[in-house]
């Protein structure tokens, strides 16, 4: 009985460190582990704004949808037509579990987030799920620091305002435009191991240079934020144009990935 008490007594003294040692850890990952905020905000014509910090959702809006809007009344609410749908998470039975041809998925990584950084990792496994929900109509989407296209291809340029695009669109056939490609490494999906380095990535197509907008440094610890703000060209399907520029990335509370967007289409 004597020993039983003395072990309690033990894990009772222990707590308090191990909360203040999780604690710690926690703060090492400030900026990841930020919360949505709650309530929507309201944009006018030729802004939008998403919170798109959760882990767990990606956030897709029409492009013509919003023109449309916006002429039918010019006190439109263009923030109004974003579309939210979570990552699907859940495994699927499936006879084999192998990642090979970009299959739909967890892709689970281990990243040396204390050492040289997330550019050395380690694949660890792999657990298929279903596909990524998505809106019947949509011309981008975004995800925390990542974004992904509906059919279209980006080209960066180097204006730094919507202002300095010239009327005349002929110029955009010099741009060199980049579509959407395999991603299982960056869309952090899964979060439950992070204090381990190990983070599950949803397997995806996602556009890498509109993705440039805003990418995420490790080192150093915490993490930072390293924003773009040099004006993006979509090229659609149907051969419109889009023009797209990250404004923000925080809220008035400091939330990181909280995204104010310019945008102009068509052009």
């Amino acid at each position: 009985m004597k020993l039983i008490t003395q072990a309690i007594n033990y894990v009772k003294c222990l707590a308090p460190l191990a909360a203040v040692m999780l604690s710690g850890c926690e703060g090492i990952f400030n900026g990841v582990y930020d919360e949505p905020e709650t309530g929507t905000r309201t944009t006018t014509a030729g802004h939008l704004y998403i919170d798109a910090s959760a882990w767990d959702e990606w956030h897709y809006i029409d492009l013509k949808a919003v023109a449309e809007g916006v002429s039918a009344d010019t006190d439109f609410n263009t923030s109004s037509l974003w579309q939210t749908t979570e990552i699907p998470t859940i495994g699927v039975l499936e006879e084999s579990v192998e990642s090979d041809n970009e299959k739909a998925g967890i892709y689970t990584y281990w990243y040396d987030v204390f050492g040289e950084g997330i550019s050395k990792q380690e694949y660890i496994g792999f657990t298929p799920t279903e596909s990524q929900p998505e809106p019947d109509e949509w011309t981008f989407a975004v995800h925390r620091n990542n974004a992904r296209t509906n059919g279209c291809q980006v080209a960066e340029t180097d204006f730094t305002s919507l202002s300095q695009i010239p009327e005349d669109s002929d110029w955009v056939s010099t741009l060199a435009f980049t579509p959407d490609e395999w991603n299982q490494t960056e869309v952090w999906t899964v979060q439950d191991k992070m204090l381990n380095g190990i983070i599950g990535n949803q397997g995806i197509y996602t556009n890498k240079v509109l993705s440039g907008w805003l990418k995420m440094v490790i080192p150093p610890m915490p993490p930072v934020f390293d924003i773009n703000r040099h004006v993006f060209i979509l090229k659609l399907p149907d051969g419109t144009f889009a023009a797209l520029q990250l404004e923000d990335y925080m809220n008035s509370s400091g939330t990181k990935c909280c995204l104010s967007i310019n945008y102009k289409y068509p052009l």
